[in-house]
């Protein structure tokens, strides 16, 4: 195992099982051919042309659109698609971040419709005599998607209508108990971005990374049921849990493999050094 196999675990898209959909002009995502028939039994609200999707131009503002994506997503729930993934969390969809937000939508749908999705990822660390330890969280074995696997120190996905680092101190708080004033220190030192894909669902994310120095005597505790438990681990041990094994969330494993780049702990002349850092940053598909 290695890192380049966690970079490729996050990159496992196939375009070629997809379609793309478009609002007006401007592409928002994209929906697999396996789920095309929950879309075309509605054409009132998805047209098809020209090998792609089209949702109704009639709704020619963000409001509109959204109250019709909410109804049509309200059926699908009820038909049992999402399972226990709804969380009645609306997010931005828009090519990018800071793009004009063409509608929102819930949540547990982004992937199935291929909006690229946004979340600040926090490495707390902290320096000791004998080097950098990291806190890491076990996440809860309630939680219905990953759970019981390894995370990053605090992470949470993006809502509409919140700032990246503002979402990421209302995190630090409900995740880890972080007080403001300490959240407010964490540092966006980047971001990564990968095409993953799961059965019908594409994630063609992107992350922001932050770091937070916490002093020696802080301790993060479980505040909201998100995590199990907080252990401190000597970074070297994380690295090896990241290298050797599936333990860590398969996107976290990314968050930390750029931690160790920027802290030094892999070398320019290191055989995958090139590939690894490029693999981090994949705001394109990969070829296939």
């Amino acid at each position: 195992m290695s890192f380049l196999d966690r970079i490729a675990a996050c990159n496992n898209a196939d375009l070629g099982q997809f379609e793309p959909w478009y609002v007006g002009t401007t592409r928002a995502g994209f929906l697999h051919r396996d789920f095309l028939p929950m879309i075309a039994v509605r054409p009132d609200l998805f047209g098809h042309r020209d090998g792609g999707w089209y949702l109704e131009p009639s709704l020619d503002t963000p409001a509109k659109r959204t109250a019709a994506m909410r109804d049509f997503l309200l059926e699908l729930r009820a038909r049992g698609l999402f399972g226990k993934a709804w969380r009645d969390e609306p997010y931005k969809v828009a090519p990018h971040f800071n793009d004009p937000t063409l509608l929102e939508m819930e949540r547990a749908a982004v992937p199935w419709f291929g909006v690229r999705a946004y979340g600040p990822h926090m490495t707390g660390y902290v320096r000791k005599d004998d080097g950098l330890h990291i806190w890491v969280p076990r996440r809860s074995y309630d939680k219905p998607t990953f759970p019981g696997e390894l995370d990053n120190t605090v992470a949470g996905g993006q809502p509409a209508n919140i700032g990246i680092l503002e979402n990421l101190i209302k995190e630090c708080a409900e995740e880890a108990a972080i007080p403001r004033k300490l959240a407010e220190q964490a540092l966006a030192v980047g971001f990564i971005a990968y095409w993953n894909q799961s059965g019908r669902q594409l994630k063609p994310d992107v992350m922001t990374c932050f770091d937070l120095e916490l002093p020696q005597d802080f301790v993060p505790r479980a505040h909201d049921g998100e995590v199990h438990a907080f252990e401190l681990w000597p970074v070297q041990r994380v690295y090896e849990t990241v290298r050797d094994t599936k333990q860590f969330k398969y996107n976290c494993n990314l968050v930390l493999i750029d931690f160790f780049v920027r802290h030094g702990m892999l070398r320019a002349d290191d055989r995958d050094f090139f590939a690894i850092v490029e693999g981090l940053h994949r705001t394109q598909p990969s070829e296939r």
